[in-house]
């Protein structure tokens, strides 16, 4: 089955990002010159909106899209795009999709500072609107993509990553953003807690499934679902699913091996010696079959919900995000 584009999937509620476009970007007004200057230039790239996206599919899926739901879609927005803010400063990124970043254009001081405004923007709005329940949610979801970020540095040092560490750093990163979404998607419509659960199970798997695909499209692809380089990870010493899998093909001595050319691997030779190694030990396939699993989990997790436009666009979210090539 050919996956459907991503103006397809959110076709239910087109309108609605419409109304978010416009909410989103009123929530970074300021009355200081550098923040709207910084601001301006945030807006004028146009992201796939991914998380406003899952906020408005999963509260139309439960429910009807409110003032709630824009809410915390702006919300988990504004977080979002602090945080890849925050992210540019921590790898010394230069640029993003192809586009200079925050901090090569306004240093790094404006750049934390700016991601702060955001941060506590999203916080205000939630504050404002009286939505006390999304903040706890938000607030554990950052706790959580920092203690992710902070274990991968930790064991990108000592290059001893296994499986279920792996797992922990992801969940942690990426998907707890993603569940994120699509639990205050639910509880803006819905009082159910059978619904909050099940959307917080499939932004889960989906989020788990997203990360592992972009994984394997820095082994195999010409660039990533997020901006990244063929082979990035690899020069920053991240061993991600493909390559645990395949270093627990080989004996200790190769596993060393490998592992002393990622330790080195900058340049391109090494590199392509990696990204070798993981093809002929199947670290891609295996790394698919599992990205997989999680998709049918995720599809699996919405069987609760009533057949409509929106369940619909959540499904095909979930191809799209699984059968991307780049």
């Amino acid at each position: 089955m050919i996956s459907k584009s991503l103006s397809q999937i959110s076709r239910p509620i087109k309108q609605e990002l419409e109304e978010f476009d416009l909410l989103f970007k009123n929530s970074m007004k300021s009355k200081v010159g550098i923040v709207d200057l910084v601001t301006r230039y945030i807006l004028r790239q146009k992201g796939k909106k991914i998380r406003p996206l899952l906020v408005l599919l999963s509260s139309k899926t439960a429910g009807k899209v409110n003032d709630r739901s824009y809410r915390g879609a702006v919300l988990v927005e504004l977080l979002h795009t602090a945080t890849l803010i925050h992210d540019d400063v921590v790898d010394n990124a230069d640029k993003r999709r192809g586009v200079w970043s925050i901090n090569a254009l306004f240093k790094n001081k404006v750049s934390v500072l700016m991601g702060d405004y955001l941060l506590s923007r999203g916080l205000m709005i939630a504050v404002e609107g009286k939505d006390f329940d999304f903040l706890g949610v938000i607030t554990n979801a950052v706790r959580r993509m920092s203690e992710g970020e902070l274990l991968q540095i930790q064991k990108t040092r000592k290059l001893d990553i296994d499986e279920e560490t792996y797992f922990k750093v992801i969940s942690d990163k990426t998907a707890s953003l993603l569940e994120t979404c699509c639990v205050i998607g639910a509880m803006s419509a819905s009082d159910n807690s059978e619904y909050h659960e099940a959307l917080k199970k499939f932004g889960h798997s989906i989020g788990i499934s997203f990360q592992i695909r972009d994984d394997i499209l820095d082994y195999e692809g010409t660039s990533s679902l997020i901006g990244k380089p063929v082979g990035g990870d690899i020069k920053e010493k991240k061993i991600t699913l493909p390559l645990i899998y395949s270093l627990r093909q080989v004996s200790d001595s190769k596993a060393s091996e490998i592992k002393k050319l990622l330790k080195n691997g900058k340049d391109k030779d090494k590199v392509k010696k990696i990204i070798q190694f993981v093809r002929e030990n199947n670290g891609i396939d295996y790394a698919l079959q599992t990205a997989q699993k999680y998709s049918v989990e995720a599809k699996e997790s919405l069987s609760i919900f009533p057949d409509s436009p929106a369940k619909i666009a959540l499904e095909s979210l979930v191809d799209f995000i699984t059968e991307r090539k780049n």
